[in-house]
């Protein structure tokens, strides 16, 4: 992580609104808690905010609605991002901002804040034995956008292995696609993978031609969904596949963060179903995860 404590960062590069809030979030280091919830249907913010106790704050500026909170006497925000990678960009770099950089000197911090960011989505299940309205938690987060190649970073040893065997496997890389990897928080992980379905999430930057659905053009990728779903290394596979998760894991392990994916599967891509209550299935998601992340996380 490239970083310099004694230089100011410039107005251009870190724009702060009136009252010493970031830019896009609209948001300042008191509004926000250091668990996040993100989600990227900005009404969504209020099904989780209904379950809090109390909302002590709130706050809006474009799709970014934030509400904060308290569980009991857990302290916890939700934070609408918007749909892709390119705005979780901007949500997570903001995030960072807030509690890792003083927003009056415009100096990085010395000591810095690690947060938690969970991820309640919706995504496309590639495993015909997942039926839909089912929980998966992402492991792994495998990028077929481009977001990350911008930041400069290493793979572990696991995560290139990984890596390499998916490009191997698929050959997507020769469609002028470069995919890259990242490996979810398992501090985080541990408190999920025993209640839902664990394994690798890919993530598109489109919903249509870049998730292998045919319309009225023809996509570049023959097959997309039948040649992720059966990839396998060791005992890593394909579960699903959404538009946020790489992007979040790539920017949270660059950042000091903890981040982790988990979607409720509203459409079975090789089984060709589709969830007959999709919101159902959703608030049952929130539910369930508050519960964990009240009961378990720091």
């Amino acid at each position: 992580m490239n970083q310099n404590t004694e230089s100011t960062i410039p107005d251009s590069e870190l724009i702060i609104r009136e009252g010493g809030r970031v830019y896009h979030l609209d948001i300042a280091p008191e509004n926000i808690a250091n668990t996040i919830i993100t989600v990227g249907d900005p009404s969504r913010v209020s099904e989780v905010s209904k379950h809090f106790d109390v909302i002590t704050y709130t706050g809006q500026h474009r799709e970014f609605i934030t509400h904060t909170g308290t569980i009991g006497n857990k302290q916890v925000s939700v934070i609408s991002t918007g749909i892709g990678p390119d705005n979780i960009d901007i949500v997570w770099n903001e995030l960072d901002a807030v509690v890792n950089i003083d927003l009056k000197t415009r100096l990085i911090k010395e000591k810095k804040t690690q947060l938690n960011i969970i991820r309640l989505g919706t995504c496309g299940g590639l495993q015909p034995s997942i039926p839909v309205d089912s929980i998966v938690v992402s492991a792994y987060g495998l990028g077929l956008d481009n977001l990350m190649h911008y930041y400069k970073h290493e793979n572990t040893p696991t995560e290139a292995a990984i890596l390499a065997a998916f490009n191997k496997h698929t050959n997507v890389n020769s469609k002028n696609i470069i995919p890259y990897l990242f490996q979810g928080s398992d501090a985080l992980l541990r408190h999920f993978k025993e209640e839902f379905v664990t394994g690798i999430t890919v993530t598109c930057p489109g919903f249509y031609g870049p998730q292998g659905r045919i319309l009225r053009l023809k996509t570049a990728v023959d097959n997309l969904p039948e040649t992720l779903s059966s990839f396998k290394n060791g005992d890593h596979r394909i579960v699903n596949f959404e538009m946020e998760t790489s992007a979040m894991y790539g920017l949270s392990q660059l950042l000091g963060h903890h981040s982790l994916s988990i979607s409720t599967v509203v459409a079975n891509r090789t089984n060709k179903t589709f969830s007959a209550d999709g919101n159902k299935a959703v608030n049952n998601m929130i539910k369930k995860c508050l519960e964990i992340i009240v009961a378990k996380i720091a």
